[in-house]
């Protein structure tokens, strides 16, 4: 179990990897889809190695955009973690509708609102659409693949068994 976990994790870090390949036009460059398969993973994984996911995708988009936020990458992909396990954890309370709410909220708004006081209020103003954009972009993304890849997943494990 501890292995398919692991293994599970590293697939779902890869696949934030080359999310974080497919950039969302922003001023800041290490916008992208790098978020999806890190929500995806709220189905399969405990809510840690989900947020552990998320981080190391952030940090793999931030590192192919040259880190253009230099040492603020470590704060957004710790925001990152806490974001995600948190999602997670809504995710396998049931809150159908509330963590998508709640990740909006929080990753558009909320984790943002230090480089208000980090680096300037024209700067959090500057950016702020567009992480709202990316932030919604990747929810949707995730909102759609989620059920169908949790479907397949499911007949593919009740087929094995």
């Amino acid at each position: 179990m501890r292995l398919r976990r692991m293994t599970l994790t590293a697939l779902f870090v890869a696949l934030c990897a080359v999310g974080g390949l497919i950039k969302i036009p922003s001023a800041v460059g290490s916008l992208a889809l790098d978020t999806v398969p890190a929500l995806v993973s709220a189905a399969f994984l405990p809510p840690v190695f989900s947020g552990i996911a998320s981080m190391l995708g952030h940090t793999a988009s931030a590192m192919y955009a040259g880190f253009p936020l230099g040492p603020f990458h470590v704060i957004i992909a710790l925001e990152m973690f806490v974001i995600i396990l948190i999602f997670a954890r809504m995710h396998q309370a049931g809150f159908a509708i509330m963590k998508w709410v709640f990740f909006v909220i929080a990753n558009g708004l909320l984790a943002p609102l230090p480089f208000y006081f980090l680096v300037s209020p024209a700067f959090f103003i500057g950016i702020l659409p567009s992480i709202v954009v990316a932030t919604v972009l990747n929810a949707v993304v995730a909102a759609v693949v989620l059920p169908a890849l949790k479907h397949v997943a499911v007949n593919r494990i009740g087929a094995l068994r």
